[in-house]
């Protein structure tokens, strides 16, 4: 360090870069990814630290404790996958059933071009810290309820229209994220994604399914991550 300072050109001293706020956002995509790869318990904060290069000093500035670092997660990065993948394009389609539509077959494509199954970000987490601590619980509760509320609400638009007289909003929203939910659990363990096409199909209500059937159509079975 000190040769490079010795062969630095003369000239007005250099600023320090102090960017707590990309060092917050640093730490949380870390913590992130840590947590879906090897689940909360599993990630030790030691490690999360030298991964984000950050001091302990500096890690509890901004989480004093790993359980806030996992509700930030939850809030902030959680949260706002699930718009991106789910609430978004649901209130952008023309309907409450495209949007859904929609979404799974996003989701299908991603994950077959991706060539792995790493599950649902909502679902990993709840089925770790729903029991393990209330707050989390709450966290996590409160993100499915909005889910839930997007999706009735889409379904209450399409009946001012005139459509969907015959579906009740909440029961439509529930039987469509448990069934995304459920796929996305089984294709995490089978690491195919095929699944998500198969439940589209049947929520589609349709006698002919929408993607070829399981008889006519080869199953994909996944690469696992690290696998060639």
């Amino acid at each position: 360090m000190s040769a490079e300072i010795a062969r630095a050109p003369k000239g007005p001293p250099r600023k320090r870069t102090n960017d707590p706020e990309g060092l917050r956002n640093k730490v949380l995509d870390i913590a992130e990814a840590s947590f879906q790869a090897r689940g909360y318990h599993a990630s030790a904060l030691g490690e999360l630290m030298t991964t984000a290069g950050v001091s302990g000093g500096a890690l509890h500035h901004h989480f004093p404790t790993k359980k806030a670092l996992a509700l930030a997660v939850i809030e902030e990065r959680v949260a706002a996958a699930l718009n991106e993948t789910w609430i978004n394009p649901v209130r952008a389609a023309g309907s409450a059933r495209e949007g859904v539509r929609a979404v799974f077959e996003a989701v299908a494509t991603e994950l077959e071009q991706q060539g792995f199954v790493r599950g649902c970000p909502l679902n990993n987490l709840a089925h770790e810290l729903s029991l393990a601590d209330p707050d989390f619980r709450a966290a996590l509760d409160d993100i499915f309820a909005g889910w839930r509320q997007a999706v009735a609400d889409k379904v209450r638009a399409d009946q001012q229209s005139g459509r969907e007289q015959g579906t009740d909003p909440e029961r439509f929203a529930a039987l469509a994220i448990a069934a995304y939910s459920g796929a996305m659990s089984i294709a995490k363990a089978a690491q195919d994604a095929s699944v998500l096409r198969d439940c589209l199909a049947e929520l589609q209500g349709s006698s002919t399914p929408p993607f070829p059937s399981r008889a006519k159509r080869r199953s994909r079975i996944l690469l696992r991550p690290g696998k060639p």
